[in-house]
């Protein structure tokens, strides 16, 4: 294939509904990216989705407190219940990825969102339905993965199929900002919340926005035939014929797939651990500041940080500089830059310090959005939701392991500085493995490499 053609989704034939399905757009046209207009329509519906995603994620971490005392919890149970979410997170991760790289990232975003949704607004019901309130909150939050784990791969894979590259790492950065945009909106507005009517107002706001979201979505930018899913597509997503088999041996044996895989592990199971933890760091650390401030300010420094990472990438991209070359850049400072300064926070005692390097910390991973989640689209972006998926699943697993460990260094240790340690350790494996093997030459072809 040459340079700059149409890749054949992977799994599908050439010719097979899939391709077409890629290849067309709503027009008729053979361009299958979206137009500037309708590209940036979804990019802030998407931006929204993946902000209500983090409001109903977080819920539990923001509440976490108030739980442990309403239930009884210690540290370590806190910390099962934490750590469930991403034992879930793991399983539908690569599954969700296949399944959009055949039917359409955009139907599978809106029937997880529907689902954890509504999972989002019961949960506060259903726990006075059973006294059992660890294991109920444990199975909730497994659910809540399970649900959650598609996202990310299925956005992977939309964006991939249609956004253009040069556009592709503002595009992802400005999505990307609904992880912290989220995390700021429940950390503020759940946090007031949580101090005016309790726990379970928390729970009610973010899963009734998420239904809300899902509603306006379908209503105003997709037809009804676009809604629905052929069984013909259904089928094909779902099983892995000699027709449609994913090239395992081809994928799996680049080099750059690895390392990308490795570093999206190690960022995404300390993004996960800064996440779960934080907010209990500052809560147990400065018991006299106000949760709206340690909730909201590190988020809130981490949406401009975002897109201007992703508006930088693509200006040196479209300067000249080698594509790897911006991707190692942006890797650097998101897992290298950014795990100095959480070392610093474990080193502080000093309520204002913390702030700022927790800011700082949080703000700088959002350079991993324009370094590794675009790379994998740069290796193969017929396979985009596949491959994200693989990478997920990795965090996820990695994720429940240093989200359990930290809650046992701080029972064990009493001390916060072990869990900055591991989380800056985790992110050094990941960014030495990018640094050394990571390209971004296409991988997802016939040939070998293709630079783009």
């Amino acid at each position: 294939m040459a340079a700059g053609g149409t890749a054949v989704p992977c799994g599908a034939q050439p010719g097979s509904g899939a391709s077409q399905r890629r290849g067309m757009r709503k027009d008729g046209a053979g361009d299958p990216f979206w137009p500037r207009p309708t590209c940036r329509v979804w990019m802030v519906m998407l931006l929204l989705g993946t902000c209500l995603l983090y409001c109903a994620r977080v819920t539990v971490p923001i509440c976490a407190v108030a739980l442990s005392t309403h239930f009884g919890w210690d540290k370590k149970q806190s910390g099962v219940v934490l750590s469930s979410f991403f034992w879930g997170y793991c399983l539908t991760q690569i599954i969700g990825g296949h399944i959009s790289d055949q039917i359409g990232g955009e139907k599978v975003l809106l029937l997880s969102a529907s689902a954890w949704g509504f999972l989002t607004v019961i949960t506060p019901l259903l726990t006075h339905i059973s006294s059992a309130h660890l294991v109920f909150m444990t199975c909730s939050r497994f659910l809540m993965g399970l649900l959650q784990g598609v996202y990310f791969p299925s956005l992977a894979s939309l964006l991939s199929q249609r956004v253009r590259e040069s556009e592709r790492a503002f595009t992802y950065s400005t999505v990307g900002t609904g992880s912290q945009f989220g995390t700021l909106v429940i950390g503020g507005a759940g946090s007031l919340l949580l101090d005016w009517y309790g726990w379970e107002s928390v729970f009610y706001f973010s899963g009734l926005l998420t239904l809300l979201w899902v509603y306006c979505t379908c209503k105003y930018l997709l037809t009804e035939k676009e809604l629905t899913i052929p069984i013909e597509y259904l089928t094909r997503g779902l099983s892995m014929s000699k027709q449609s088999k994913v090239p395992w041996k081809q994928l799996f044996t680049k080099a750059p797939i690895w390392a990308v895989i490795i570093a999206q592990l190690s960022t995404s199971s300390t993004f996960f651990t800064l996440l779960s933890w934080l907010p209990t760091f500052f809560k147990e650390t400065f018991p006299e500041s106000k949760g709206w401030v340690f909730n909201v300010v590190p988020w809130l420094v981490a949406i401009p940080t975002s897109l201007f990472s992703g508006f930088l990438s693509d200006h040196l991209i479209n300067q000249g500089y080698k594509t790897i070359t911006v991707r190692k850049f942006m890797q650097v400072i998101g897992s290298g830059v950014s795990s100095v300064f959480a070392l610093c926070l474990g080193q502080t005692s000093s309520f204002c310090k913390a702030i700022v390097f927790a800011s700082a910390s949080v703000g700088l991973q959002t350079f991993n959005h324009s370094g590794i989640s675009v790379n994998v689209q740069d290796l193969a972006p017929s396979c985009a939701g596949l491959l994200f998926g693989v990478g997920n699943t990795g965090g996820a697993l990695l994720g429940v392991i240093c989200v359990y460990l930290a809650g046992y260094l701080i029972e064990t240790t009493g001390s916060w500085t072990s869990v900055f340690n591991l989380v800056a350790a985790v992110n050094s494996i990941g960014l030495c493995a990018f640094l050394v093997f990571g390209e971004a030459q296409r991988v997802d072809t016939d040939s070998a490499y293709i630079d783009l």
